[in-house]
């Protein structure tokens, strides 16, 4: 789906399991808001191919948006099934305020141009989200969504281990090292509540989706646990309301759909 990850080796672990039946509506449409999330997320890390500090976190950078979109094709699959829609359907031929991404994944990768530590604390703060959310949705009494987040969470804790890793060095590096992530960290931490508002999706599939609140304990725990030993402080900053999940999207979403969705739009049904 990617152009910039479809530089790298694709990671036969991505593929995502097959659905053994059509998903309703309803659990389609909670499926989308997964796919979204982890599509738009694999969209900016991919930008970092080629822009990356050093080579190993260009490869590393890649594969682990190589990962997300594996758990995206999965989610966006099984959402499509239900509506005879492909991957590439939902992926390429939506408009804007049909996306149902939350604002953090969204985000440039940096305010103010591209910035690696704005991009480790994100990854952080998704990595944990993400872990807590599959553990709970592997549990889910929807086979599919079941079997997606099994394959997904594993992955996801790799994710987690690397962007723990750069934020206990960057964190505890230099001065500069140090203020730097410090002025990331406020620049991120105004979106990270929208995480945990309730999904509407969610809302009456009890036992099958699980409500993002549910989460905000734990993942807010474990993100203060990093932060603190890496001797970086949680902003005194309230959250922003994005309303990812109702269509409203930031002002650089356009433009990163639009880099996303060119050459699918320009050579509509197009194989190679």
């Amino acid at each position: 789906m990617i152009d910039r990850l479809s530089l790298l080796q694709p990671n036969p672990s991505a593929v995502a399991p097959a659905a053994e039946k059509p998903a309703t509506d309803a659990v389609a449409r909670y499926a989308l808001g997964l796919g979204d999330d982890a599509l738009v997320l694999a969209q900016r890390l991919g930008e970092w191919i080629s822009n990356a500090p050093e080579l190993e976190e260009d490869v590393a950078l890649g594969n682990i948006g190589l990962d997300l979109l594996g758990h995206a094709r999965g989610f966006l699959t099984y959402a499509g099934s239900a509506w005879g829609k492909t991957e590439d359907d939902l992926a390429y031929f939506r408009d804007e305020a049909e996306f149902r991404s939350r604002w953090l994944f969204e985000l440039p990768n940096g305010q103010a141009g591209p910035d690696f530590g704005f991009t480790v604390l994100r990854q952080l703060v998704a990595s944990l989200y993400f872990g807590a959310l599959y553990r709970r949705l592997a549990a889910s009494a929807d086979p599919t969504l079941a079997a997606i987040a099994a394959k997904a969470v594993k992955e996801v804790a790799y994710h987690a281990e690397h962007a723990t890793l750069w934020t206990l060095r960057l964190g505890r590096g230099t001065d500069e090292s140090h203020a730097r992530m410090t002025r990331a960290l406020g620049d991120i931490w105004p979106f990270v509540g929208e995480l945990f508002e309730p999904d509407p999706t969610a809302a009456g599939l009890d036992g099958i989706a699980v409500g993002p609140e549910s989460l905000h304990d734990e993942v807010l725990a474990g993100v203060t646990a990093v932060l603190e030993d890496a001797g970086l402080a949680v902003p005194d900053v309230p959250f922003a309301r994005g309303g990812g999940r109702e269509g409203r999207h930031s002002e650089q979403f356009g433009r990163l759909l639009g880099e996303m969705q060119l050459l699918a739009r320009a050579h509509p049904g197009a194989t190679w």
